[in-house]
């Protein structure tokens, strides 16, 4: 005898639905400890509600070259310095131009908001130049008289240890702290390529003897000016370490300040620009899995690797501190490593680095090369006290928003009010922990109208669910009962549903992508709350219901379920009497 085949199950029906309630509440617990595990457990501000800094900045034409201050180089500027904060880890830095010269930085507070303000104020162009002399940072002390001492001294200087000048007359000892993190000498750099070649034996420093910049053809003699600015520059001086690269040009032997490992000052005069940032084609610190240290790998432009091949080829047969070759940013020496072999197309900067000191150092050679130079014309710091205040009346509205919102479920809904504010809950709970984790994740940072697309989320949200229970409430008047009036309305409600979210996606994501700014937070949080809001329906809402009409007191029409018939219009069906045929009239038959 044959088995008997099961029925169908109905359309929308849903057999297990506390497995998909227990599916999404695992979920749900893995986000909140996901949340507390990495220690976010709020979202990050924006600017306007955290408060932050806005920076002006005025673009500065070379002489000769005003027209470099046009369109086109402006936004390119606006893209590498965007970049360049942003590759920080700054959250919702903002970056646009303002009338044709200037730039407006937004950098909200937070961990890596001064060291964005710093990279933001270094807005010239970035050079590699030869490193001529080095010395401590403060002001040479006056020079004593050349008598010796009793024990073998000159007055004020040791013979064992001669400080550098220079013109040169004297070799320069390198200091082992010029050798470590920031300014890393480089123990091992990438093999050269193969036409790579050093240059010719004459300029090699004859062996024990100082060595002078003066022994290399390309170097050009350092003149009295460049020696009394050298002798009387002080790094120690925020002022004199700012003035010292004014004016400077690219062809020009400069004087410059630098930290070393110690975050001590030295000061260096340095050689013409021979290779400068728009040479560089792309640099990155990361980690060494091998040698299990920090490095900055660097690659060039095909015209750049010709530059850097013949300046590597240069100061590797040089003596210290003239093989070294100084990376220079606004005037300051962010790096000064050596070169010990000549390189071409790429090359690799390596030493006591750590990972910030490595990416900090990658995200300058990578986004240094800026069109044009830019000032500072103000920074104005914005109050967190004001951010406070509309942070304050964004979640003020929010609550009456979502008052209103019960107060009417519960009016009209009565029992299904109940259904409607726990998946309101679970909406809640998805969104505040994706926005806490997405913060350190991808920069999200909550701004004010990113707190706006929260409130309209919620009557997305309350509209879903008065979709669905509309349709249950159809069933019932057509006179199915609770059961499978639910999962008869699914399909229905679900179609309507989704090409409802579909729409507010398709405007969320439309409005995020032609728009800039705190705009672009508005269709974020909106995008991201209408795929909640699928999520939530789907796998919270509608298996909550199933479980609902299988109790009594929504499965029996209670008066406060919502579903009592009475009060949805449902008429009881009349009975139908047998009608008695009249008697036939014999006359008629």
């Amino acid at each position: 005898m044959a088995a008997p085949k099961r029925g169908r199950r109905p359309a929308g029906g849903q057999g297990r639905p506390g497995r998909t309630l227990v599916f999404i509440l695992i979920a749900m617990a893995a986000l909140t400890g996901g949340m507390f595990w990495s220690g976010e457990t709020t979202p990050r501000l924006g600017i306007d509600l955290a408060g932050g800094t806005t920076i002006t900045l005025k673009a500065k034409a070379e002489p000769g070259k005003e027209s470099a201050i046009n369109e086109t180089n402006m936004n390119t500027a606006v893209g590498i310095i965007e970049r360049r904060v942003n590759g920080l880890g700054v959250s919702e830095a903002e970056v646009q131009t303002q009338g044709r010269e200037n730039i407006i930085v937004n950098i909200p507070k937070g961990t890596d908001s001064e060291q964005a303000r710093k990279q933001v104020g270094t807005t010239a162009q970035l050079f590699f130049r030869p490193v001529l002399a080095v010395a401590p940072g403060g002001p040479a002390a006056p020079q004593p008289s050349p008598s010796a001492s009793a024990d073998g001294k000159e007055d004020g200087q040791d013979k064992a240890n001669p400080s550098t000048s220079p013109s040169g007359s004297t070799s320069a000892k390198p200091s082992t702290g010029a050798t470590t993190q920031g300014r890393a000498v480089t123990d091992g750099l990438k093999a050269p390529s193969p036409s790579a070649s050093a240059s010719a034996d004459s300029d090699k420093p004859s062996d024990g003897a100082s060595q002078s910049p003066k022994t290399d053809p390309s170097t050009p003699p350092a003149n009295a000016d460049i020696e009394k600015r050298f002798a009387a520059l002080n790094c120690e001086d925020p002022k004199a370490r700012s003035a010292a690269g004014d004016a400077d040009r690219p062809e020009d032997t400069v004087v410059a300040c630098g930290k070393n490992g110690a975050g001590q000052w030295e000061k260096y005069v340095l050689g013409p620009a021979e290779v400068d940032g728009k040479d560089v084609d792309d640099a990155k610190g990361q980690l060494d899995q091998q040698r299990g240290m920090w490095i900055v790998t660097m690659d060039f432009t095909k015209s750049g690797s010709k530059k850097f091949e013949k300046i590597t080829g240069k100061l590797s047969t040089q003596q210290p501190p003239m093989n070294q070759f100084a990376i220079a940013l606004d005037g300051e020496v962010v790096s000064a490593p050596e070169v010990k072999q000549t390189l071409s197309a790429n090359a690799e900067i390596s030493g006591n680095f750590d990972q910030d000191s490595a990416q900090d150092l990658g995200n300058i050679l990578s986004y240094g090369a800026l069109p044009l130079s830019f000032e500072e014309q103000s920074v104005t710091t914005v109050s967190a006290a004001l951010g406070g205040e509309q942070l304050r009346a964004g979640l003020i509205a929010g609550a009456i928003g979502l008052a209103l919102v019960i107060i009417y479920l519960v009016a009209y809904y009565r029992g299904l009010a109940l259904i409607a504010i726990l998946s309101l809950m679970a909406s809640a709970i998805l969104t505040y922990t994706l926005m806490s984790l997405l913060g350190p994740a991808i920069g999200f940072a909550l701004n004010l109208p990113a707190v706006c697309g929260a409130i309209v989320a919620i009557g997305i949200t309350a509209d879903s669910f008065i979709v669905y229970f509309e349709r249950v409430r159809d069933e019932i008047r057509e006179g199915r009962t609770l059961r499978p009036a639910v999962q008869r309305a699914w399909p229905r409600a679900r179609r309507t549903i989704l090409v409802s979210d579909f729409v507010s996606f398709l405007a969320a994501a439309v409005l995020f992508l032609v728009t800039v700014g705190k705009v672009q937070g508005f269709a974020f949080t909106l995008g991201l709350t209408t795929l909640l809001d699928v999520v939530v329906v789907f796998f919270f809402t509608k298996p909550l219901m199933t479980l609902a009409a299988r109790s009594k007191f929504f499965g029996n029409g209670h008066p406060w379920s919502g579903l009592d018939p009475k009060r949805l219009g449902v008429q009881p069906p009349l009975r139908r009497t047998r009608r008695t045929p009249a008697p036939i009239d014999p006359k008629e038959a």
